[in-house]
Formats: C-alpha cells, structure tokens, sequence
C-alpha cells in the first residue's frame, strides 16, 4: 500500500510540473510575440553627398528618416545661407524640391503623405484637434530627444526671400496638396508645444523634409 500512494504521489507530482512548465513557456512566447517591432529596427542610410541619416520603424510600421534630409538640389536652402546650419537642421526644401529629395534616395524612399504623418502621430498622442491633449504629447514625443526617437527639430522656414522661425517652428512638408499652390504640412510649436496639421503650406515655401518608405522595400 505505502508503494502505491507513493506512485500516486509521483504521477500527481510529475502532472502538476508539467502544467507549471507548459503555462510559463505559453506566457513567455506571448511576452515575446507580442513585442513593437518598432523598438527593435533602425538603420543608417546614406545619400549621394555622402551625407548619414538614421532610420527607425515607428510604430506605424514604415520605416521614416530619424534625421531632417540634408541632400543638396536646386530649391532647397541652408537657413540664413549658413552651411553650418544645414549641418545641424538639415535644409529647407520647397515642395516641388521636397519629392525630388526623397526620391533620390532610392529603394523606395518619397516624401510621406498627410496621412501617413497623420497616422504616424497618433501612435504618439496625435495631432492638435485629434487629441484630448491638443497635440502636446505628440510634440513631446516625436520632438528632439524624445522617447519616440524621432528628433523632429525646429529648423524654420523659408518665404520670399526671407528666413524666420529658427528654434520656434519646425515645419515638415507632406506630399498631400490641397490645390494647385498649397499642400499640407505639420508644425511643431514651440511657444504652445503642439503638434498642428496645416493645410496651407504655399509650395514656394522652403521647409524642413523627412523621407519614408514602407518596411517590405
């Protein structure tokens, strides 16, 4: 008898091992599974200057520039005609200049839309008029050092000849227009910290670019 409640004991012992083992291994792999994609891929990318850019996965799943694009083409400009600052800020394109940029990279890359940067947002707390918190938690997150680690920057503008907003507005083209002189763009705002989505951009204006392209190029 005592060898027979000994086996049982056993059997019940070995059975109740075997659940701990298979549950935890369950939950591990769904930890695992589960993981953003996002936190785990970024490259390099090199252009036709020789100029490096950082890339990242955001959370939207396409694979955006992590730094302003600095390629030098015709209508595209260094704030105040300063080299040193393209060198920081990147350039200032207009919007015809803008795709051509993008383009020149390669592999796929181009001047996201409206939506995408839209859709970008949102993973972040959204544009102001999407958000409960006006855009302020984009602006926080996508902003230079940011935990988004995507290090938008407030580089200015160009119109008419003129430079102005240098370290109170980063303005960032999208290929969206919204007629034939005007296309979306989004504004970084430094004096209410927001993120705006603003449909009249005139495209003579020069602006700051950031490339995308999808993660299956």
């Amino acid at each position: 008898m005592k060898k027979r409640a000994q086996y049982y004991s056993n059997v019940i012992a070995f059975i109740a091992a075997s659940f701990f083992l298979i549950t935890g291994c369950t939950n591990n792999f769904s930890k695992t599974k589960n993981t953003p994609v996002s936190n785990q891929t970024s490259a390099v990318l090199t252009d036709r200057d020789s100029n490096s850019y950082t890339t990242k996965i955001m959370l939207d799943n396409k694979q955006w520039m992590t730094a302003n694009l600095n390629v030098d083409i015709p209508g595209s400009y260094c704030y105040d005609d300063d080299a040193n600052n393209c060198t920081k800020y990147g350039r200032l394109y207009t919007w015809e200049s803008a795709k051509k940029g993008c383009a020149i990279l390669g592999s796929g890359w181009r001047l996201p839309t409206d939506d995408e940067w839209r859709q970008m947002a949102s993973h972040y707390g959204g544009v102001h008029k999407d958000s409960l918190n006006t855009g302020k938690a984009a602006y926080k997150a996508l902003l230079y050092a940011g935990d988004s680690g995507f290090d938008a920057l407030l580089g200015g503008g160009h119109y008419s000849g003129q430079y102005t907003r240098l370290e109170a507005h980063g303005f960032y083209w999208t290929a969206t227009e919204q007629d034939t002189a005007m296309a979306w763009f989004y504004n970084f705002g430094k004096g209410s910290q927001n993120l705006y989505r603003q449909p009249e951009g005139e495209k003579s204006r020069a602006f700051l670019v950031r490339c995308i392209r999808d993660t299956g190029n």
